[in-house]
């Protein structure tokens, strides 16, 4: 146990129906020696529940700790969005946040080299708000049509159910769009410190909408305040087979002896306007915007202060969609957001049911007044005798025009449009290559050929013309590393 139980007034066990239990330790039977009679309803109760214990994992994010807490508003940006949760500096927000490694399966260790989730949920005064996002501010892929075949790379080969370094490179070799992810996923940053250690990001670019109706297009960056901190591979290596939660026990931890983490939250914010101009698609998850075009504009403090009761309950339950916005943020033309805006929540209906938003760690601290009904698992009541039809003539919930967005200007013919490997895929990976110390770079190098070296030559070639174009010394560097 995580603390010392306290003594308390003993209890009699009953079964799920409330019926007191008399005997939890023999089964009933015919005779000492059995056999089992069918009517041992504690028994069959017990067996029934046990075996469906386990809810389906997630398909990506399975392992995950997570934690509650608040956040706290440290300076006005009002004039950029009127959502509720940033109307006045000192205002607080109660939070749930969830960290995960991506691949792996609920079982696997915590300090893979792989992306970590970064995922929180606001109970705001206008409803839930989740910021979905990884511990990176760019994505492998840029158009969702991708991303299913991207994912099936990286989790087992349906032969052998073994990892395979050449589906992850073979898939990565032909699609030069992942450079800069994969730069950042085999860096020192592919393996953070724990959770705590690692920044979060949106990663897609979502909007604000002021009280005038302007649109900006934004990016939210959380800042660690414990500091940037990594492992190096050996090291994570050596944890994995000696601790294999150890990101999930060090935030369990902290907070557990009062160290709360904290992040500092920042915004990117960019005029509606501006991304007609840019120099690259302003909405590509594949990019980020240069902080010397738009600079860091501070929002906030998140803090971590209590750790889950029970940890199925309040974390594995817990879902998280970019679905949910509330009056003030919205959405983008981002192709990958605009598939998750659906894919999360169809995950969720799929994992939880079609009621997971009723269960207490997802349920908004606000009213809600919905037409939504039945469906497995309803256990609140689903609204009673109200009226489940809309419209009516019996005073059911109708809606605002006041929490209108304005129109998005859309423009060009329906078709399903290529996307062009450009320049701009390489430069940021070059760039990022050449922001690194010497030392990094080595490790940089050194991590692509341990596990490109397990590819064919042909797919070591691919890559390394990758390489070369983001930057010739770093592909000359990973050829050298090969043997090529």
């Amino acid at each position: 146990m995580t603390k010392e139980k306290e003594k308390k007034k003993e209890k009699t066990l009953t079964t799920f129906a409330g019926r007191p239990i008399a005997d939890n330790q023999n089964s009933l039977t015919a005779g000492p020696r059995g056999p089992l009679l069918g009517q041992d309803f504690q028994l069959f109760e017990k067996l029934a529940h046990f075996n469906r214990e386990r809810i389906p994992e997630r398909i990506v994010h399975a392992k995950g700790a997570g934690a509650f807490g608040t956040f706290t508003v440290t300076n006005d940006i009002t004039k950029y969005t009127k959502a509720k949760v940033f109307s006045k500096v000192g205002k607080k927000t109660d939070i749930v946040a969830r960290f995960s490694t991506v691949a792996g399966e609920k079982g696997s260790a915590d300090t893979v080299r792989d992306v970590r989730g970064f995922a929180v949920k606001f109970y705001t005064e206008e409803g839930n708000w989740d910021m979905v996002g990884n511990n990176t501010p760019v994505f492998f892929v840029r158009d969702p049509f991708k991303f299913l075949d991207f994912i099936h790379s990286q989790k087992r080969e349906p032969d052998t159910n073994l990892r395979s370094a050449t589906m992850q490179w073979d898939f990565w070799s032909l699609s030069p769009e992942t450079l800069h992810q994969v730069t950042i996923l085999m860096s020192d940053r592919g393996i953070p410190y724990g959770f705590t250690h690692m920044n979060g990001y949106s990663s897609h670019t979502y909007s604000f909408i002021n009280e005038k109706d302007e649109r900006y297009w934004i990016k939210f960056h959380f800042k660690t305040m414990q500091g940037i901190k990594n492992f190096m591979q050996e090291e994570a290596n050596e944890i994995a087979g000696k601790n294999p939660d150890w990101s999930t026990e060090e935030l369990f931890n902290r907070i557990k002896t009062g160290n709360s983490p904290k992040w500092h939250v920042h915004v990117q914010i960019m005029p509606e306007k501006d991304a007609e101009k840019y120099e690259w698609n302003p909405f590509d998850l594949t990019k980020v915007w240069p902080h010397k075009d738009y600079p860091l504009i501070e929002v906030g403090i998140m803090e971590l202060n209590r750790n889950p009761s029970n940890y199925f309950a309040e974390i594995e339950q817990a879902a998280f969609a970019p679905a949910n916005i509330v009056p003030g943020i919205g959405f983008s033309p981002c192709k990958m957001l605009q598939a998750r805006i659906f894919a999360y929540t169809d995950a969720h209906r799929y994992r939880l049911g079609v009621n997971y938003e009723t269960l207490p760690v997802n349920k908004p601290k606000t009213e809600v007044h919905s037409y939504n009904r039945d469906g497995l698992m309803r256990h609140d009541g689903n609204f009673g005798s109200n009226v489940n039809y809309e419209p009516n003539s019996f005073g059911g919930p109708k809606e605002n025009p006041a929490f209108k967005e304005p129109p998005l200007k859309i423009s060009g013919d329906a078709d399903r449009y290529g996307q062009p490997i450009v320049d701009a895929d390489f430069i940021q990976p070059g760039k990022l290559y050449n922001l690194l110390m010497k030392d990094e770079q080595e490790r940089l190098v050194k991590n692509i050929v341990g596990s490109l070296k397990n590819a064919s030559v042909e797919i070591q070639k691919r890559m390394v013309k990758l390489f070369t174009k983001a930057d010739k010394e770093y592909g000359e560097k990973v050829a050298k590393g090969l043997g090529l």
